[in-house]
């Protein structure tokens, strides 16, 4: 609808300022021309807005200008109340921040949206922890959040699986949440990782600034990086024959699945992180598969499935 257009186009102008047609109308998903015709009509309505032209001019709104209006709608409503307040914001310190900004926003609708709030949020949780994950011990997190906001030097000592500590001065760029697990985005020696804060054994914000990278985007390198992360974790692959009964709950993780042989077993490869998770997971299977390769994990599930024969028969 054209009124819900021309208050977007009003709230894009408020909240990022000065803007081109072009600009407005890839935000707006319509025509340059569109766009030309709602801003004529905003000024006819008395909305103060001026015109800079030129290759660096753009639409804006004069300084101070500012609407109450929210001009949402009930989807839209909808899709802000289903926010519940993860971890992850309550180990920021912005939990009660962010409970304070939705009851206002609460306030600020009419009586007749307001419900869809309490309609909303009777109907829909969202929950960001995995099963039975424990919470992370995370107490250098406000340490951290501090020197990335003021954009000063980190110095931190982190542990990792083997023991070791390793002693470090780095440039803190960002915080994700992954599924309510933290890691902090840094800079050292010109080149950004990533590390887990719970690793991180003490932090320390320096005096020192530096300059954060102009062209860096937080969203697009996680992105990266999860990737590059994935494809590099250690890879076990195993050649198993199936029984029926339990193909249906691999056709997932199955990778170049065989036709069934004349018994209906079917060969199937399949990916593991290690030759230990190998064994353990085709153990829990039971008769219902057999190894095929490799030889050595073969070998080893007969001898732990005679041991436990062994141990039974006492």
């Amino acid at each position: 609808m054209r009124a819900d257009r021309l208050i977007s186009l009003l709230l894009l102008l408020q909240t990022r300022g000065k803007m081109t047609a072009f600009e407005l109308a890839k935000e707006l998903e319509v025509t340059e021309r569109t766009v030309y015709r709602d801003i004529n009509a905003l000024c006819s309505a008395g909305v103060p807005i001026f015109a800079i032209p030129g290759p660096a001019g753009g639409y804006g709104l004069i300084e101070n200008y500012c609407t109450n209006l929210t001009g949402l709608k009930p989807e839209e409503i909808r899709a802000l109340f289903m926010l519940s307040i993860p971890t992850p914001i309550d180990q920021l310190g912005f939990g009660q921040e962010l409970r304070a900004a939705l009851l206002k926003l609460s306030a600020a609708l009419p009586d007749n949206r307001r419900k869809d709030q309490s309609l909303t949020q009777q109907r829909l949780y969202l929950d960001s922890s995995w099963w039975f994950q424990e919470e992370e011990n995370v107490p250098f997190l406000s340490v951290i959040q501090n020197a990335l906001w003021s954009d000063h030097l980190l110095h931190i000592q982190s542990e990792t699986f083997f023991g070791a500590i390793l002693d470090w001065v780095v440039a803190p760029y960002g915080l994700v949440a992954k599924a309510s697990v933290w890691y902090l985005v840094y800079a050292r020696e010109d080149t950004v990782r990533a590390i887990r804060v719970s690793r991180i054994i003490q932090a320390e914000m320096l005096p020192t600034t530096f300059v954060r990278p102009m062209d860096f985007d937080l969203e697009t390198f996680w992105k990266a990086w999860v990737v590059e992360f994935e494809s590099t974790r250690p890879r076990y692959t195993v050649k198993l024959r199936v029984s029926p009964a339990l193909l249906p709950r691999l056709k997932y993780a199955a990778k170049e699945t065989q036709t069934p042989d004349a018994e209906g077993w079917t060969t199937v490869n399949l990916v593991f992180e290690s030759f230990e998770a190998a064994r353990n997971q085709i153990l829990a299977y039971g008769g219902a598969c057999e190894v095929v390769e490799p030889m050595a994990l073969r070998m080893s599930v007969a001898d732990f499935a005679g041991q436990i024969i062994r141990r039974y028969e006492r």
